[in-house]
């Protein structure tokens, strides 16, 4: 029996969530069209897990619409939308087998008992877990027990796919793999996927289109790149991926290029429509290259710590403009801790933001 997927888009229009005088989510609109997967991304208590549940029906709408395949599903009840959500948690009953916790959300289908199963196990199938049919949630791993709940949402057929901090419980190497394996799933079956996290690196590593909420409201929305090379402003800046900020003013614009003094260096950065002069500049780790040569010209630093990580080196660097942290790849040419050196920055890795 073949799961077949009908991807449908997702649409919120001035949607308010209040719980008395606190608000949850604050008249946000978005869209998550059909096939894409989307991210939530933001810190503990800014709103995205309220907006994932109002999606599933799980939470109901203080104001504004709520839409899935163009269909309004405002007032709809969680079991009359087509969504299904795998949790944090997995929810994985410990008494049944494999086959019969996938099987479980068909029993109110109207399936028969062998069709329920035949499913489950086209189910297990897909996200490879054929053979583990008989097996207990308790003779699993994590990362297949999260196999195991993504399969229950899959064989419901939904229009959408939601997905609430899946890979939070599982240690950072099957964290990477796990990733993966869902920006796979999600590609091969054009299910169209809603994703909650925390995690910045995890974000950019599976979305189409990262919406980064902040304070119950959208601080900015756009493609991994765009919200990497082209934050908004200062908390989107630092919570996608760190930066360093440092207080800037524009001298001059040039074909698409800006000069910008920082304490008295001029760095050029990628120009954007800012009205004010004085701007921050948001520098990323990875844009600051060290140069310890006597006649090297631009910021002068001190290495106040170096951390060696095996892919990558880590710097605390002193400054008259304040500290700044910065990554280098070449790991044979270590700066060591005291150094006085230079740092350079790469105009491709900063950017202007507003103040």
């Amino acid at each position: 029996m073949t799961i077949h997927t009908k991807a449908g888009g997702v649409e919120f229009r001035n949607v308010t969530r209040r719980y008395g005088a606190v608000t949850a989510v604050n008249n946000v609109s978005f869209t998550a069209d059909p096939g894409t997967l989307v991210t939530l991304l933001g810190p503990s208590g800014c709103g995205k897990t309220t907006t994932l549940r109002m999606i599933a029906g799980l939470e109901t709408v203080s104001g504004g619409q709520v839409f899935i395949g163009g269909k309004d599903v405002t007032l709809l009840h969680a079991t009359d939308r087509s969504v299904a959500m795998v949790f944090q948690s997995y929810a994985l009953f410990p008494h049944m087998t494999v086959l019969q916790n996938v099987a479980f959300g068909l029993e109110m289908s109207g399936m028969s008992r062998q069709d329920r199963e035949d499913k489950a196990s086209e189910g297990l199938r897909v996200v490879g877990l054929a053979g583990y049919e008989k097996r207990l949630p308790s003779e699993l791993s994590g990362g297949q027990q999260q196999r195991v709940a993504v399969a229950r949402a899959l064989v419901l057929e939904p229009e959408v796919l939601l997905f609430d901090e899946p890979l939070s419980n599982l240690d950072a190497k099957l964290r990477r793999r796990m990733r993966d394996d869902i920006r796979d799933l999600q590609q091969s079956l054009g299910l169209t996927s809603v994703y909650v996290t925390h995690d910045q690196e995890e974000a950019l590593a599976v979305s189409d289109k990262i919406i980064v909420m902040n304070r119950a409201v959208i601080a900015q929305e756009g493609s991994p790149r765009d919200l990497y090379e082209r934050p908004a402003d200062r908390f989107v800046a630092d919570f996608i991926g760190g930066a360093n900020l440092v207080e800037g003013r524009i001298l001059s614009r040039d074909s698409g290029k800006a000069k910008v003094d920082i304490g008295g260096v001029e760095i050029l950065v990628p120009d954007r429509p800012l009205d004010a002069e004085d701007v921050l500049v948001a520098i990323r780790p990875n844009a600051i290259t060290l140069d310890t040569s006597d006649e090297a010209a631009g910021l002068r630093v001190k290495v106040r710590k170096t951390v060696y990580l095996g892919s990558h080196i880590e710097y605390a660097l002193e400054s008259d403009l304040g500290e700044f942290f910065a990554i280098d790849h070449n790991v044979a040419a270590a700066v060591k801790p005291g150094t006085s050196a230079v740092a350079r920055f790469i105009d491709r890795g900063t950017a202007m933001v507003s103040r």
